[in-house]
């Protein structure tokens, strides 16, 4: 896949002393690495030494780091086409509002701890949009230098609400003298964010809510949901609120502006290892943001357990690097989804899925999601969402693998019941964390098999109880079956893809939430050839 030039956009800094402090790190935080990773079923603390993403794209991916004392200063210096597209770019947007870079004013005592206070409480001289239309000038910069034809967009939390402020308005503005903008699909390949509030932040405190729009202390109210209509709306002018005729979704991402199929959202799920916030937000969130506030609809998403932000955040993780790399490089895109299911289910028992994705050779789990993190699967409401359209899969979970001669990625899949009356639930027939079934299924796959509807991909699949031994001892995993069982998985083509359908164990199919003709969809994409 093409290395072009990586753009990293920060999250939110608070008040003026905190953009201070955030604007002595020379990378804005994507050099940061970590030395914590949480183990074990109870999450015990163990060492692991993650050496930060912008480390990481240099050493894995190739990438440069061009700074000569001011990466702007050097882009506007050096001749058009003359940087390699594959470097990596910091967007500093808060260094203007920072007061560290000019000799301090003569103040008295009195003014000074006025100053102190304003510094905590206000951020002056940021403003969203403004930083839009920076980044949109640093892109514009960027491609021109480099001589790429578009860019990768790296953001955490805030940072993602500035690009798609970028993307959703300023590009449909014209530029300072009157020139129409390019659109953001011009400019930008894959869009990929870190715990972003893309539907704004949520506190259960409606009183905290309240004051969080009217008063938005140090810039806070752009997190507001019904807010952020004044930055994402073309037509509209910041502190607007939607229309009741609007329709406005801060969630959406519309068509016009970007396709989601290049979007990337990693969600966290880990709240108790970040700070106060983490009190009025909840549990269902990473101590900041809400779980189901964290992505764009119809955009690609990872669910980890990392919080946040700070020693076991998002952006220094193995498991938010991984994602990142996977999704910016990875020639293949895998899509698993359960199908044939009923096109209804009873109101009792509630059905859930705890459901986690491994790949070879790392170590960590790229997505999971679970009752334990706060985001399992929810069976039962998404064969209601369905409507009785039994032809409707329901997505279960999707990564990106990177070209290789033999890639192997596993697929554990645990269903539970939930009894519940008047919304509690009932225990009389309760059996604490025993799934009525679990599996994994194991996926080997060989791109460049010749023959038959799915040229180019081979593939062969396993259910892990199915296999007679441990699935490190076999390669391809279905080695480990009988010898009638051993032959690839059976592709055909649709719409540019390679499906499988792989039938589940007797066992699931006699559940009623799956049915007799339940099987796990296994859609595999070449993103080289639909680039192509």
């Amino acid at each position: 896949m093409d290395r072009l030039p990586i753009v990293y956009v920060r999250g939110y800094a608070g008040p003026t002393a905190g953009i201070n402090e955030q604007v002595d790190d020379p990378f804005y935080g994507f050099n940061r690495g970590a030395t914590h990773v949480r183990v074990g079923g109870d999450g015990d603390p163990a060492f692991y030494q993650f050496e930060g993403p912008l480390l990481r794209l240099m050493t894995d991916e190739g990438y440069q780091l061009l700074v000569r004392g001011d990466q702007h200063r050097y882009l506007r210096g050096v001749e058009d086409a003359s940087v390699p597209p594959a470097s990596l770019w910091v967007y500093r947007f808060y260094d203007q509002a920072a007061t560290t870079f000019a000799a301090p004013p003569h103040e008295s005592l009195p003014e000074r701890l006025l100053g102190r206070l304003r510094r905590r409480v206000s951020a002056e001289g940021f403003d969203i949009e403004s930083a839009a239309a920076g980044l949109y000038d640093l892109i514009e910069l960027i491609r021109r230098k480099t001589g790429a034809p578009r860019v990768f967009l790296v953001a955490h939390s805030m940072g993602g609400l500035v690009v798609r402020c970028m993307m959703q308005k300023v590009c449909f503005h014209p530029d300072a003298d009157g020139r129409p903008r390019s659109s953001a699909k011009e400019l930008v390949a894959r869009f990929f964010t870190y715990g972003t509030p893309h539907g704004g932040i949520d506190l259960r405190l409606d009183a905290m809510d309240w004051a969080q729009q009217v008063f938005g202390p140090a810039g806070s109210d752009i997190f507001a949901p019904e807010k952020m209509y004044g930055y994402l709306e073309p037509k509209a002018h910041f502190g607007d609120r939607p229309p009741r005729s609007a329709d406005f979704d801060p969630q959406r991402l519309p068509e016009q502006a970007f396709d989601t199929d290049d979007v990337f959202c990693l969600v966290g799920t880990n709240p108790k290892d970040y700070g106060l916030s983490r009190v009025p937000v909840g549990p269902k969130s990473d101590g900041l943001v809400r779980i189901e506030r964290a992505y764009v609809r119809g955009a690609h998403r990872a669910y980890v357990y990392r919080s946040h932000s700070g020693t076991y955040g998002e952006v220094n993780s193995e498991e938010g690097y991984q994602n990142l790399r996977r999704f910016l490089f990875g020639r293949w895109q895998v899509a698993l989804a359960l199908a044939g299911l009923p096109g209804s289910v009873p109101d009792e028992p509630v059905w859930q899925a705890d459901t986690r994705l491994t790949i070879r050779g790392l170590p960590i789990v790229m997505t999971e999601q679970s009752a334990a993190h706060w985001c399992p699967v929810q069976l039962s409401d998404e064969i209601r969402r369905r409507d009785g359209d039994a032809d409707v899969a329901v997505p279960v979970a999707g990564t990106f693998l990177l070209h290789r001669d033999r890639l192997r990625h596993a697929f554990s899949l645990r269903v539970f019941t939930l009894n519940e009356d008047d919304g509690r639930i009932h225990l009389t027939d309760h059996l604490e964390q025993v799934p009525a079934w679990a599996d994994t299924l194991i996926v080997d796959i060989r791109p460049g098999g010749a023959g038959g509807e799915g040229a180019g991909l081979e593939a062969w699949v396993a259910w892990n109880s199915m296999v007679a031994g441990s699935p490190e001892s076999f390669d391809p995993i279905t080695d480990g079956l009988p010898a009638e069982a051993r032959t690839p998985a059976a592709w055909r083509r649709e719409n540019g893809k390679h499906v499988a359908d792989i039938a589940l164990p007797p066992t699931a199919r006699a559940l009623a939430v799956l049915g007799p003709n339940a099987t796990l969809r296994v859609e595999v994409r070449d993103r080289r050839a639909s680039a192509g």
